[in-house]
């Protein structure tokens, strides 16, 4: 493990985030560990960035993550910090994984599951073409797909995308 990697690490596992109960109100703070190792409900985002031409960006999360290593998720993703807004972490989130400022609209929020990882996720959209300035801790690669080739991905629910993102995309396209 680098330096600058365990730096990193310590600072993820000191971060404070909010408990929530199955209502998404606050209950508690404790650490990012103590929350996963607990198994307690916490806030999340996810934003989907889409092109002109109607792309999804997805980036392949970086080995180093202890959630999903390796594999493809929404464009931009993460804890929302204790006594951060949904709507600010997506900012910050765009900001620090993609190295972009951009409108952030939201589309829906999903109530925390297994499935989300015990998170409540509001989901955002963003529109932007790139490039983008891919966060080496957090991101190994990102590539764009279209539309048709995020549902088959989704309908024979690909290995390589996170759980989180099928259900995401699931949701987006029944809703519109």
């Amino acid at each position: 493990m680098t330096k600058e990697h365990s730096i990193k690490s310590s600072i993820v596992s000191s971060e404070q985030l909010d408990v929530v109960d199955v209502h998404d109100r606050v209950i508690d703070t404790r650490s990012r560990d103590e929350i996963h190792q607990l198994a307690l409900l916490h806030r999340a985002v996810h934003v989907l960035v889409f092109n002109n031409r109607q792309q999804l960006f997805l980036q392949k999360r970086s080995l180093s993550k202890d959630e999903n290593p390796g594999m493809w998720d929404s464009s931009a993703a993460g804890h929302v910090d204790s006594g951060e807004n949904y709507h600010d972490c997506a900012q910050r989130e765009l900001g620090e994984e993609l190295g972009i400022a951009a409108p952030c609209v939201p589309l829906f929020k999903l109530a925390a599951s297994a499935t989300t990882c015990l998170e409540h996720c509001w989901v955002y959209r963003v529109e932007h073409n790139g490039p983008f300035s891919l966060q080496a801790e957090e991101v190994d690669e990102g590539r764009w797909v279209d539309v048709k080739e995020m549902d088959r991905l989704v309908v024979h629910e690909d290995s390589n995308i996170t759980k989180t993102l099928q259900l995401i995309w699931q949701t987006y396209r029944s809703k519109g």
